[in-house]
């Protein structure tokens, strides 16, 4: 029983996570940790939408996750609203260190996740860069009580820098997924997302979308 992260290439599942979350926060690394225990001092700002896809032993089950990294800036938002559909889980981005995007958090991208996703879909805030507690701006307290005890989400803080819990939080987050069943099973024929009428189609897993 239990979870543990591990490179796959058969699985059981597939499905979207979304990360979200001002420019800035982090998003990037934390993607380039999942994917390759990479970390960069000068990544750009995301343009659009970019994704990678790991995969995540839970329980007797493999999990493959496509996990979509989406651009913070504010004139590529409305890029980002086309992939919420079929999200099976988002990882709700800040910095501790920016005490504005966690503001940005609660009041814009939850807003948006809740307007645009599915009702059963996994929410994780993810407070990133707690390397830098010298310039700490949101204390783990007030993050910790608004997700847990305001709008009922999972909490995290993590390091990109350090890889400080960045794998525990994917894997927390997909466990919790599959834990909730939002997934058809292996074989059917899915849509991983839908723009302008374009549909991508893929075999072997299921997703939650509709």
């Amino acid at each position: 029983m239990g979870s543990s992260y591990i490179p796959v290439d058969d699985y059981d599942y597939l499905f979207k996570v979304v990360l979200l979350g001002d420019s800035g926060v982090g998003k990037t690394n934390l993607l380039s940790r999942v994917a390759r225990n990479e970390f960069s001092h000068k990544s750009k700002p995301t343009i659009g939408v970019a994704f990678t896809c790991r995969s995540i032993q839970v329980d007797d089950e493999v999990a493959k996750a496509q996990i979509w990294d989406t651009s913070g800036v504010e004139r590529y938002r409305g890029i980002t609203s086309a992939y919420y559909r079929g999200t099976c889980g988002v990882l709700l981005v800040y910095d501790v260190t920016r005490h504005e995007t966690f503001e940005n958090v609660t009041k814009y991208w939850l807003k948006e996740v809740r307007d645009h996703a599915d009702s059963s879909i996994v929410i994780m805030l993810v407070g990133n860069k707690a390397d830098l507690s010298h310039l700490r701006d949101v204390t783990t307290e007030d993050a910790k009580a608004f997700a847990a005890e305001k709008e009922n989400i999972y909490f995290m803080e993590t390091s990109a820098l350090e890889s400080t819990n960045v794998v525990n939080a994917f894997t927390e987050l997909v466990t919790k997924i599959c834990h909730n069943r939002i997934v058809r099973p292996k074989g059917q024929m899915i849509n991983i997302f839908s723009k302008d009428g374009v549909l991508a189609l893929m075999k072997k897993a299921g997703c939650c979308l509709t």
